[in-house]
């Protein structure tokens, strides 16, 4: 089909700017959308994530008249400056709780839900977002790291009701929450030291991954929680 397009959001992490790289390779056009430049890319829409920015870059986005097969949404926080995951009761605090579900949580619905009207036609449309195996209640075996826990799984959760959504509204449309395990990048860099050589991959692995699960996946009416390696998480 003419003027097709992959959409990649949060385009500034290392899986988004390995996704970006890898759609290239296949002769695919992309477009990104980040706070600030991603390196290489010449179609970018800058976005500070506000309300009103969202708003202007869809339309943006609708004026490229872009049939959207694959939409990546790679916004997501572990740690900062100001705060690392919590050990303990005692480390958690209401601003770090607010600022992880806005960005782990709340922003990547927001997307969803600026995205319907762009996505929803006859064209398949894979919709992954970046989750984590962390965001189970049921694998929830050694505690700790509250807010980005109860993040992940609030993104869940909101996928799952989205993609009920979707069965009858926009029928074209696969949603995947997407878990790519350990990844080398500046969100996992405080903890590799504990982390195994063979479990640790890199960004292009990853990305190469995903886009094997998102061809693998068509519209089913389904939510797919899946791990890098294709196999379901438990909710």
């Amino acid at each position: 089909m003419a003027n097709e397009a992959t959409l990649v959001v949060g385009a500034s992490s290392a899986i988004a700017q390995a996704l970006i790289r890898a759609q290239h390779q296949r002769g695919h056009r992309v477009i990104a959308i980040s706070r600030r430049p991603a390196s290489g890319q010449t179609d970018w829409l800058q976005c500070d994530y506000s309300d009103a920015q969202i708003a202007h870059t869809i339309h943006a986005l609708r004026e490229l008249n872009c049939h959207w097969r694959r939409v990546f949404i790679c916004n997501g926080v572990l740690h900062d400056e100001q705060a690392m995951p919590e050990k303990r009761l005692e480390e958690l605090s209401s601003t770090t709780l607010q600022a992880r579900f806005l960005s782990n949580s709340i922003l990547p619905a927001m997307w969803l839900q600026a995205l319907l009207p762009l996505l929803r036609g006859k064209t398949p449309c894979t919709v992954a977002v970046l989750s984590a195996r962390i965001g189970s209640i049921a694998d929830n075996r050694l505690g700790g790291w509250y807010s980005y826990r109860a993040s992940k799984a609030a993104l869940n959760m909101l996928l799952k009701t989205a993609a009920i959504e979707f069965s009858r509204r926009a029928k074209n449309i696969k949603l995947i929450a997407f878990h790519p395990g350990t990844t080398d990048s500046p969100l996992s860099a405080p903890f590799q030291h504990s982390i195994a050589d063979d479990a640790l991959f890199t960004p292009e692995f990853v990305a190469e991954r995903l886009l094997s699960l998102c061809d693998a996946h068509s519209p089913d009416g389904q939510l797919s929680y899946l791990d890098w390696a294709g196999k379901p998480i438990a909710w």
